[in-house]
């Protein structure tokens, strides 16, 4: 299985809310072999920490593959994610 980890920092001069409708479309996706798909704000429990976070779980490397070069997500990525965010950090790791 390969986990995908997502974490972002907001321009100063961010649109929440149009987080928060991008973090819901990843959630929406539905792509096949894609579970355990959790998105959020950060809790502010710590400073220096990043803004947002996804983190989704895939089948296998074709299923990963599938969703990275999904026309939605990279809408999503596009039109929500690049815009807002100053920063984004990815990973992925086999669990």
């Amino acid at each position: 299985m390969i986990r995908n980890v997502v974490m972002g920092r907001l321009r100063p001069d961010a649109d929440t809310a149009r987080l928060d409708e991008g973090l819901a479309g990843i959630v929406a996706l539905g792509i096949p072999g894609m579970s355990g798909v959790k998105v959020g704000r950060d809790a502010g429990l710590r400073d220096g920490n990043w803004d947002y976070t996804i983190t989704a779980d895939f089948a296998d490397v074709a299923a990963y593959r599938a969703y990275d070069e999904d026309e939605e997500h990279n809408r999503l990525r596009r039109e929500f994610f690049g815009p807002l965010s100053e920063e984004i950090a990815r990973i992925q790791i086999e669990v």
